[in-house]
């Protein structure tokens, strides 16, 4: 046990010093120092409490979204509309904040029920997805991203068209909510302790129903072999359709995070590329939810600490994401090494 645990450490380790290294190649070649670079990006995002808030407010909707990906991962299914789940969280927020901010309700309790209506059209956003896959036999991959652009069309519509500010249309999204509508913060800072009281138990409520629930058993028996699973009476295409349910509710609650905790308004970009971030550190972690946790902060850190990229090296801040792609990359390939000439015991 402890070989396996080795060789299954030690081959991630390949991984990552064989991106660190060919990420040093392109700094050098394009005349940066790569040790200079990285302590700046690492102090850029660890620098101070300020910063290290900064990674949190990021790793809260990444972390999320990783959670619910690992549950449709585990059904083996890959969610890639997930980006557009976020979208409509978002949406779904963004529309139960504009219907209630003039009620007599308790301002916390409204922005409780526009979390959960962004939790559930996410969920049904998601749903769609799962159903041209088990009824239409549609690729979950093409009918993802489809819907994916029709989310970000849906976007830019009501932005520009019913929920536009006064007077014109404005690409910094549709007017912001009153400051009671805001999740509160940490004082000084932008990270608010209820989104990452969320994201926390979020994970936690995955790992549990992956790792020690019935549903969690045969929703991994359907994703390694579906008809198997079907010959043992496992009901294939209502799990399939509730890890689609679960995930998107996941990636509704990012979305419903992005407005009530860090915009307090709906935005173009509301998704902030979270969507397709999480399907990387959802592969890196091997579909490990204990692992999401210090992964997705990383993940995090990188995209922060890259903001320091044009401003001290005259870098694209473009570079971090240069960094994550390589370093799935030869993770994955550092993985498929193993399998392949690992003995079996």
């Amino acid at each position: 046990m402890k070989n396996n645990l080795f060789n299954r450490v030690g081959y991630q380790a390949l991984g990552l010093v064989l991106a660190l290294t060919v990420t040093s190649l392109i700094l050098w070649a394009v005349g940066a120092q790569p040790f200079e670079v990285y302590k700046n990006m690492f102090t850029g995002s660890f620098g101070s409490v300020k910063k290290f808030s900064d990674v949190l407010v990021t790793w809260v909707p990444l972390l999320l979204v990783t959670a619910g990906l690992l549950i449709t991962f585990a059904a083996g299914l890959w969610n890639i509309g997930v980006e557009g789940q976020v979208t409509l969280g978002a949406i779904g927020t963004t529309m139960a904040l504009r219907s209630l901010q003039s009620s007599a309700l308790d301002p916390a309790l409204i922005i409780g029920l526009s979390i959960l209506a962004g939790m559930l059209t996410g969920a049904l956003w998601a749903a769609l997805a799962g159903a041209l896959k088990t009824f239409g036999g549609v690729n979950e991959i093409f009918g993802g991203l489809g819907l994916n652009f029709v989310a970000t069309a849906l976007t830019i519509y009501l932005i520009f068209g019913p929920w536009k500010r006064p007077g014109t249309g404005s690409m910094s999204g549709t007017e912001p909510f009153a400051a009671p509508l805001h999740l509160a913060q940490f004082e000084g800072l932008r990270l608010s302790p209820w989104a990452l009281a969320i994201a926390v138990i979020g994970i936690i409520f995955v790992y549990f129903l992956l790792q020690g629930t019935y549903f969690g058993l045969r929703l991994k028996a359907v994703g390694r072999n579906i008809r198997a699973a079907y010959l043992l009476g496992i009901p294939t295409w209502q799990y399939m359709m509730f890890s689609f349910l679960l995930c998107g509710a996941f990636a509704g609650a990012a979305g419903a995070l992005q407005v009530t905790a860090v915009y307090y308004r709906l935005i173009p970009a509301i998704s902030s590329g979270y969507g397709y971030l999480g399907l990387m550190v959802a592969m890196l972690v091997n579909y490990q939810a204990i692992w999401a946790v210090p992964v997705a902060l990383f993940f995090a850190a990188l995209n922060i600490g890259s903001i320091q990229l044009p401003i001290l090296h005259k870098l694209d801040s473009s570079l971090s994401g240069v960094l994550q792609g390589l370093l799935v990359l030869f993770v994955l390939l550092a993985q498929g090494v193993r399998q392949r000439f690992t003995p079996r015991t």
